[in-house]
């Protein structure tokens, strides 16, 4: 299905397609601000009228002048990220009014404070666990301090019901692009893993949600018919691959290419870009700061100790998705998301009886050839699927 396909490959340029979008709104007035993770509530940013943007860098050119401040141990998406902002070849952080930062590691934190010398930065101090009530408690006020912190930057007003609206509004995000990836649960699904991921990855640089929701239900619809006509259908009997880990996009996408090159077919996302933000709704009858800080505080993040909700999901994703195996992609010197490959190793391999391999990486294309190998190993093991 060319149409089908060619779509698919557009929103894959959407990152750079945005600028002269992002450009033109700028132009009109509006304000603009950038965030580095899932947990900067984008429902907060939304009600105030800015439009929030993805500041997180994903390939490996920026890394270079950012190792001028910034050891070179450390991981790479915070220095590709860093190297963007201080040579201004980000379009993105150029406009942002403010940046949004929180304390999901040390290496970012640190970094914040060199970004603030350039420009506005608001740090958002997260609990480092998610299971005591005063967790919620403080979240909940860091949520109030970055609305008086936007309301006093950027000259904006958030109210109750414009969050009301904004939380809605996010939600049916939410169901939306829930309904398209769980497609892949079929057998075979309609759509290789890389480009459901294209998808996913292109709704944090569509900035018209209403334009983009219809967009994701058209295209919804135009995949079922034609799989329902067997026109759009991937390989039979191919092992599903289940995806965990760290954020990937940019230069981190030679992993699911490998992958799918290698034989297996990538039917789930459990990441950040992923399920990880779309699976659990924020409650629209509760106080907006409440449900709002219950939401972001459930996100199954490494940061969290301990970080049961990631095997919560993990579980789930695996049963539902009919997965044959995990693959776990960690960035170097990401220790958290290293310390808890162990973990999930052992949840896999021992309580769900599948196979599971972690892949340690970076942003440069380096090794491709011994990940290739190590991944065409690990295809080898799984038992050919019957459909």
């Amino acid at each position: 299905m060319e149409s089908i396909k060619g779509f698919i490959e557009s929103l894959s340029r959407a990152r750079e397609n945005g600028f002269s979008e992002m450009e033109q709104l700028k132009k009109s007035g509006k304000k603009v601000v950038g965030t580095y993770c899932l947990f900067a509530p984008y429902e907060v940013i939304a009600a105030s009228g800015a439009l929030p943007v993805s500041l997180c860098g994903m390939k490996e050119e920026p890394i270079a002048p950012a190792e001028k401040h910034l050891p070179r141990n450390l991981c790479p998406l915070i220095k590709s990220s860093y190297g963007y902002a201080i040579t201004g070849t980000c379009p993105y952080f150029f406009y942002s009014d403010l940046v949004v930062g929180e304390t999901t590691c040390d290496g970012k934190k640190k970094m914040f404070e060199y970004l603030g010398r350039i420009t506005p930065v608001h740090v958002m101090r997260l609990p480092d666990s998610n299971n005591r009530e005063e967790d919620y408690t403080n979240w909940r006020k860091e949520i109030r301090y970055l609305k008086e912190r936007i309301e006093k930057e950027l000259g904006l007003e958030i109210t109750d019901e414009k969050l009301n609206d904004s939380i809605k509004e996010k939600n049916e995000e939410r169901r939306v692009f829930r309904e398209f990836y769980e497609l892949s649960k079929l057998d075979p699904p309609p759509l290789a893993g890389l480009e459901v991921f294209r998808v996913l990855f292109s709704s944090g640089y569509a900035f018209d949600k209403r334009k983009q929701i219809e967009t994701i239900r058209d295209l919804i619809s135009a995949i079922k018919d034609a799989y329902t006509n067997n026109k759009l259908r991937t390989q039979p009997g191919r092992p599903r691959i289940l995806i965990t880990g760290c954020p990937i996009g940019g230069a981190t996408e030679k992993v699911l290419r490998i992958i799918e090159e290698s034989g297996g077919t990538i039917v789930c996302f459990e990441n950040c870009g992923g399920t990880r933000d779309r699976e659990e709704l924020v409650d629209e009858q509760a106080d907006p700061y409440e449900a709002l800080a219950k939401k972001y505080l459930n996100i199954a993040c490494s940061c969290m100790s301990p970080n049961e909700n990631r095997i919560t999901m993990l579980s789930r994703l695996i049963d539902e998705y009919r997965v044959d195996g995990v693959i776990d992609v960690v960035l170097q010197a990401c220790h958290t998301y290293n310390v808890e490959t162990y973990r999930i190793k052992e949840f896999v391999r021992q309580e769900k009886h599948i196979p599971y391999m972690a892949v340690e990486t970076d942003y440069s294309q380096g090794d491709e050839g011994q990940m290739r190998t190590r991944i065409r190993a690990f295809m080898e093991m799984l038992e050919p699927r019957t459909t």
